[in-house]
């Protein structure tokens, strides 16, 4: 499991904006991460703002709305794909990816990545922040976008 060697990040992120950009399929999978971004962004003392969309597919544009906004320090996109049977699984992560890296590049905005890219929804389950999951990816993104906000800060100021 991926969560080996994970650096858990506790940043400070007092005075830090966050938008926790979060897909609507999977509910039981999303509902875990978006708590677990929110209790990342609370022990931080960042202020989040969490705002839905319709899919994964969806993250990116969204995410470009709040980086142009100027609203927000860091976004945070949480979502999951579960693998088909059909291409359809790599079409929507490949653009969801790609989506949400250009927005981070080309708004210089940090983007916490909480895209759950599974093969079954038991390993999404177990990545979900659940109280049987063994790893809360939704907190991952939301302190790696906080703690990269502030590196940002700091190499601006």
């Amino acid at each position: 499991m991926s969560g080996a060697g994970s650096p858990g990040l506790q940043p400070s992120g007092e005075g830090i904006r966050l938008a926790i950009i979060a897909a609507s399929w999977h509910e039981n999978v999303m509902t875990g991460l978006i708590a677990g971004a929110s209790r990342a962004c609370a022990a931080a003392g960042a202020e989040a703002t969490v705002i839905r969309v319709a899919g994964s597919f969806e993250l990116p544009v969204v995410a470009k709305a709040c980086a142009l906004s100027g609203k927000f320090d860091a976004l945070v996109a949480l979502g999951v794909v579960i693998r088909g049977g059909t291409p359809h699984f790599e079409f929507v992560c490949d653009a969801a990816t790609a989506g949400l890296n250009r927005v981070a590049l080309d708004h210089l905005i940090p983007v916490g990545f909480g895209l759950l890219t599974c093969d079954t929804e038991a390993q999404a389950i177990d990545r979900a922040g659940l109280p049987a999951s063994s790893e809360d990816k939704g907190a991952e993104a939301a302190g790696a976008a906080i703690t990269t906000a502030i590196t940002l800060r700091d190499l601006f100021a």
